[in-house]
């Protein structure tokens, strides 16, 4: 009973890491003749988000010494349910800006937690990851799907993309039982010593700057998340430019995300049966170059969110679960997690604003396209992170 009570936390805190950035882009035309917003500004709605995940990821750590791994993620499901409902009065620019800001904020701290949260809790966290994983696009499949029904049935864009502070007030109900009493061994020892607490967060940061295969897992992380919030921001726009209705769009988008669900279900146990990970990175990672030439080519939209939507399903999952495979403890891994979102982030984070500064200067998105395919360098980084044969914590060089 434990088991489930802790996989359907984990499953409802992953679900709101992405509904705050994937319910935006079915309307962002609307919204942007709504508030009339120019193509940069509207990119920060999902560049602002992104980037925060990147800047304050470090903050993950240092709170999660200081309240526990459990009771930080309650608080940040928290803000990011506040944040998300603020959109129903969302009538200029810069307040809307401003919810993306603050949920941001809470998904960055959440997200490396959870990986510490599968380390401490799980057996076989590789296989955790699946679940993980899956949730996240379940979260951006429902809030690229639901958005425009939803502004259709409550007549109002700031409703539809408000409705989603739902979903964290849910799992909130399931995040305070852990946060008060399901790990008060984690909160006493805390408790024991804050110092000693701090001073081994330092060590693990300070160990993880000095690891070249922590930099190598960023850069990796940085790259694919590029890809992947570029498609989600821009992906029904640029279908729509094509000469298809905003519905279809949506469903484009929807279907990106959608096939994503069990892409990122399966890789993580096929890498736990059979190995080989720069197979799998290589592939997906050409299934991504693939589906960007034929997006230049004008071709099938459908076609296209296949071949996206598989190459981004499955290196995400694998992204999330390098991080615990490679660390010791789940404070290693929650360093670790950090680490990779931080830098990965902040990079990722000019994907989507580079899409729309390149647009309103080009008036096309086709240069903007061929930046993102010339990212084939990532199969490179790839093909290295998975020769990596032996999997030891990379903080692990002090006595224990």
């Amino acid at each position: 009973m434990r088991f489930v009570f802790l996989l359907a936390a984990l499953f409802l805190a992953s679900l709101n890491l992405r509904p705050a950035i994937s319910s935006v882009s079915p309307l962002l035309g609307t919204i942007r003749d709504s508030l009339d917003m120019s193509g940069s500004a509207a990119s920060l709605l999902t560049s602002l988000p992104v980037l925060c995940m990147g800047l304050f990821a470090p903050a993950a750590v240092k709170l999660s010494s200081r309240w526990g791994i459990e009771r930080t993620v309650a608080y940040s499901l928290l803000l990011i349910g506040a944040a998300t409902a603020a959109r129903y009065a969302a009538s200029t620019e810069w307040l809307l800006l401003a919810t993306a800001l603050l949920a941001g904020v809470g998904i960055a701290v959440t997200g490396p937690l959870l990986s510490g949260f599968i380390k401490r809790h799980f057996a076989n966290p590789s296989a955790i990851v699946g679940v993980y994983s899956m949730s996240l696009v379940i979260g951006a499949a429902l809030g690229a799907w639901l958005a425009v029904p939803l502004q259709t049935a409550f007549d109002s864009w700031q409703a539809s993309t408000a409705s989603w502070a739902v979903l964290a007030f849910l799992a909130l109900f399931f995040w305070w039982r852990p946060a008060k009493s399901a790990l008060p061994a984690g909160e006493a020892a805390n408790t024991r010593s804050k110092a000693g607490a701090g001073s081994d967060a330092k060590s693990h940061g300070r160990a993880l700057l000095r690891s070249k295969r922590a930099w190598l897992l960023t850069a990796f992380f940085g790259i694919m998340a590029i890809m992947f919030y570029s498609m989600t921001a821009w992906l029904a726009p640029i279908v729509e430019e094509m000469g298809f209705d905003r519905q279809t769009a949506a469903s484009v988008l929807t279907l990106f995300t959608l096939i994503q669900i069990p892409v990122s279900l399966l890789i993580p146990l096929l890498i736990g049966r059979y190995g080989r990970k720069a197979v799998w990175l290589v592939a997906c990672s050409a299934l991504e170059l693939i589906g960007l030439l034929l997006l230049l080519a004008h071709a099938s939209p459908w076609l296209i969110a296949i071949l996206l939507g598989i190459g981004a399903g499955g290196l995400f999952p694998i992204a999330l679960m390098l991080p615990i495979d490679e660390s010791g403890s789940a404070e290693e891994a929650s360093a670790l997690s950090a680490m990779t979102q931080s830098g990965g982030y902040t990079i990722a984070s000019l994907g989507p604003l580079f899409v729309g500064v390149v647009h309103d200067v080009a008036d096309s998105y086709v240069p903007a396209i061929a930046g993102l395919a010339a990212l084939v360098v990532m199969m490179i980084i790839q093909l290295s992170i998975g020769r990596k044969s032996d999997v030891r914590p990379l903080t692990a060089k002090r006595a224990i």
